[in-house]
């Protein structure tokens, strides 16, 4: 079964904005059985990319993912996010 990845950028936005959304966010990812694999380390664009916080969390399946974005303890951590953070979140399908 392929895994399913979680992919979020943020552009020019400070990790300390996020305390309030991180604080519930964590939980709910481990809850829907989510493993943080990169969270604001360093990062090397090239071609078109651009220096932005990546963060990437792995799931066992895609579905599982989609069930952890759409849980209600995921959606009460999104209503935590600080007013004008910009992000690039998707929900991406492994190979198997």
């Amino acid at each position: 079964m392929a895994k399913g990845y979680w992919v979020s950028v943020y552009p020019a936005i400070s990790a300390e904005r996020l305390t309030a959304y991180d604080k519930l966010a964590g939980p709910a990812v481990q809850a829907g059985g989510g493993r943080v694999l990169s969270s604001g380390g360093r990062v090397v664009a090239h071609e078109a990319g651009i220096t932005q916080r990546v963060v990437l969390i792995e799931f066992d399946s895609f579905e599982q993912a989609v069930a952890a974005y759409e849980s209600e303890a995921y959606q009460k951590a999104l209503v935590a996010l600080p007013d004008g953070v910009e992000r690039d979140f998707r929900i991406s399908e492994g190979i198997d």
